[in-house]
């Protein structure tokens, strides 16, 4: 059956490297497909629990909501302790999300009047001349599983039918699903490698790219990619660190306050899921006003040369490899100012999101006691702050000089060395 399946099926998405050449029309596996999307549409919403009702967690909120309000980013990873809301504040972001206009029926979530958010189907019919009819959708939260074949992430083509119908039957995937939307995979760091790096290929591109036999399908693949994972199970390697936007670390909450409130809310949601949202309703469509407002403020944000030339300066000193680095702390500073409501970066703006952003990007060395994100902070004090950096040489003597006082105070042990003749 594995064999059979092979011999018609592609087996895998290449990256995209241009824009496939002309061919016959293009059916995305209507059948299988169709009913799927329109199903999406009209299925009980899921109760899930409200993002505002977190306690806690401020660097994960954070991120998800930069990324909510810049896609451009690259996506989060959370990795923490087990319980600490990492799914959970997944799902909630999503449901802030706006809702969107999308072509009816179509498997790739296509915009009906943007073409470069359309899938190759509804493009044939726009540039036909005719009105595509819109309907509305929730922004979409695929869930990939780790049991996932490449087929069931990129999708596949009928060799078979292309090549006695004329037609590039397509059967979309999970990347089609999550075109315009959020991408999450719980235990990243369990996925095949080979797999994360197909799926963050074409976060990175935007396009997911089905080839098989000179047959060639392209289709918009445009979404925020999640990873969570728990680090004790294993780590990701740093190739594929590197393509997530920001990076965060999350603990178990220790504040006893809003370790009791947290789970007074989650038994409340149990108890009444309906009744509990609509208690915090206004404060969810507060948020999700606040994002909308962002996205539309965020080209109008300005950032100076001389932050651009001190992100890369601490880039470059810390060794970070590539140039997503600046990308990304430069992206994120500006969808910062953008959600905040303002419209220039500043300093101390930077400072809040740069260990988020390169923490994960640093070589790793066992034998250094100091951790990257520690690494990231320091530096960025240091080069910003220069009473931080006349404090730190006044702790470092000070230290120095308590170390020599001890060691002078210290009485030796009979038949101890004490130096060189005339050195005594």
């Amino acid at each position: 059956m594995q064999s059979l399946q092979a011999g018609r099926f592609h087996r895998g998405c290449a990256a995209f490297r241009g824009a496939p050449r002309a061919a016959p029309r293009v059916r995305a596996a209507a059948a299988a497909t169709a009913p799927a999307a329109t199903g999406v549409r009209k299925s009980k919403k899921q109760l899930v629990f409200p993002f505002v009702k977190i306690q806690g967690q401020e660097d994960m909120k954070l991120a998800l909501l930069l990324n909510a309000v810049d896609s451009n980013i690259g996506g989060v990873l959370i990795m923490g302790d087990r319980g600490t809301a990492k799914s959970v504040a997944v799902r909630a972001v999503a449901e802030l999300l706006p809702i969107m206009d999308v072509v009816e029926g179509d498997p790739f979530n296509s915009s009906p009047t943007d073409p470069k958010l359309m899938g190759p189907e509804a493009l044939q019919r726009f540039r036909a001349g005719e009105k595509l009819p819109a309907a509305k959708l929730r922004t979409p939260l695929v869930e990939l599983p780790l049991g996932a074949t490449e087929d069931r992430i990129c999708g596949t083509i009928d060799i078979e039918k292309a090549l006695t119908d004329g037609i590039k039957a397509y059967e979309p995937g999970l990347l089609a699903r999550a075109n315009r939307g959020i991408l999450y995979v719980d235990e990243v760091n369990l996925l095949d490698d080979g797999l994360v790096d197909v799926v963050l290929d074409s976060a990175a591109s935007g396009v997911n790219t089905v080839e098989r036999e000179g047959i060639s399908i392209a289709h918009p693949a445009k979404f925020i990619m999640i990873g969570s994972g728990n680090p004790q199970e294993g780590e990701l390697r740093p190739q594929l660190l590197d393509r997530f936007g920001m990076s965060v670390q999350v603990k178990t909450l220790m504040d006893v306050d809003k370790r009791t409130q947290m789970v007074l809310d989650r038994i409340a949601f149990e108890a009444d899921a309906e009744g509990f949202i609509a208690g915090c309703q206004a404060e969810q469509d507060k948020l999700t006003e606040k994002i909308m407002a962002a996205r539309e403020r965020l080209p109008k944000v300005k950032i100076s040369r001389e932050l651009q030339i001190l992100i890369s300066d601490i880039c470059s000193r810390l060794d970070v490899d590539g140039l997503r680095g600046d990308l990304v702390v430069n992206r994120a500073a500006r969808a910062l100012v953008a959600y905040e409501g303002r419209d220039k970066v500043t300093q101390e703006d930077v400072g809040r999101i740069i260990t988020s952003c390169l923490n994960h990007r640093l070589r790793k060395d066992p034998l250094d006691p100091i951790d990257s994100g520690t690494k990231v902070a320091i530096l960025f004090r240091r080069l910003t702050d220069p009473e931080f950096v006349k404090r730190e040489a006044e702790a470092k003597r000070k230290k120095e000089e308590a170390e020599k006082a001890a060691a002078a105070a210290s009485p030796k042990k009979a038949g101890a060395w004490g130096g060189l003749p005339g050195r005594r």
